[in-house]
């Protein structure tokens, strides 16, 4: 799966001369936390709520709430953006999407084609691609099946073992020792005596109705 299937394409952004005040009520109407800083069409920078929020007075503050507002109107959002960007392609896979987030300790990643900003891709997008790639939201049954003596040809024999009962494999991963399978029935009863008279041990059974 690439980032340009799970992007927000076309996302909100904010010009360098736009104010910390501006950029909040933009964040706060929309339901966002980030925002690429464009000037010229190009990709300048990127603000994120938390980084205003570290910019903005202190609650605890002695100044008046007019004094306040005053400072935020008055401060650009060039002057508190972040300038060194990670950025991704619409064609970066989204594994490394989440590498890159991880790695530079980031929430959102601008996605830029041809030096022109085309999307943004975030945490939740990911989040909300593992969710689809387990399929943990369908209908049915997610088996794990406990595999000690990994070599080639255990998928098959799991599968066959599967097919025999005339079901689907809708999803399908592999996790060190674990070999975990959702399928499109809720009735798994023989299924599991089957795996297990195959020789194979079945950790869990969890089904969604």
């Amino acid at each position: 799966m690439y980032v340009k299937s799970r992007m927000t394409a076309n996302p909100y952004t904010v010009a360098p001369e736009a104010t910390v005040a501006e950029t909040l009520e933009l964040m706060r109407t929309k339901d966002i936390r980030r925002v690429p800083v464009v000037k010229n069409n190009k990709l300048v920078g990127i603000i994120t709520e938390r980084k205003l929020l570290e910019v903005s007075p202190s609650p605890a503050t002695s100044l008046s709430i007019f004094e306040i507002n005053y400072l935020l109107s008055k401060t650009k959002i060039e002057s508190v953006m972040s300038k060194d960007v990670v950025t991704v392609e619409p064609g970066t896979l989204l594994e490394e999407a989440a590498i890159l987030m991880r790695e530079h300790d980031v929430g959102g990643l601008p996605v830029v084609e041809d030096e022109k900003l085309v999307g943004i891709i975030t945490e939740t997008d990911i989040f909300d691609s593992f969710i689809e790639i387990m399929g943990f939201k369908d209908v049915g049954s997610r088996i794990a099946v406990e595999v000690n003596d990994d070599k080639p040809g255990i998928l098959a024999k799991v599968a066959g073992v599967i097919a025999k009962f005339d079901v689907n494999i809708t999803h399908l991963a592999v996790f060190r020792n674990e070999i975990i399978i959702r399928i499109n029935t809720l009735n798994v009863d023989n299924i599991l005596k089957a795996l297990e008279s195959e020789g194979f041990k079945v950790i869990s059974v969890l089904k969604n109705e």
